[in-house]
């Protein structure tokens, strides 16, 4: 659970605030109105966030070339009984 302080506070305590994050392993969510507006993590937590998003990344690449190769348009159209086609212009008009 984090720390939440409001932002005009947080603005007087700041050092007081990056101790608690280096020192204590706190997390600090300032507010303003009462909403979430920035939060105060340590380098290292950021570094491990940074990672998890990293891996997320790499997940979803790795999922979808695992998909393989999908189904030509054509054959799309075909089994969904749609008969017309963009053409842009200038692009060739015989279909």
């Amino acid at each position: 659970m984090a720390y939440e302080i409001p932002v005009t506070q947080a603005r007087a305590e700041l050092a007081e605030l990056i101790n608690r994050v280096v020192y204590g392993g706190e997390r600090v969510v300032v507010t303003r109105h009462g909403k979430p507006l920035v939060a105060l993590v340590s380098a290292a937590d950021l570094q491990r966030l940074e990672a998890d998003e990293a891996r997320g990344e790499e997940q979803v690449i790795s999922s979808v070339s695992s998909i393989g190769s999908a189904r030509s348009a054509q054959g799309e159209r075909r089994s969904f009984g749609i008969a017309a086609e963009h053409h842009p212009r200038g692009g060739d008009q015989d279909a």
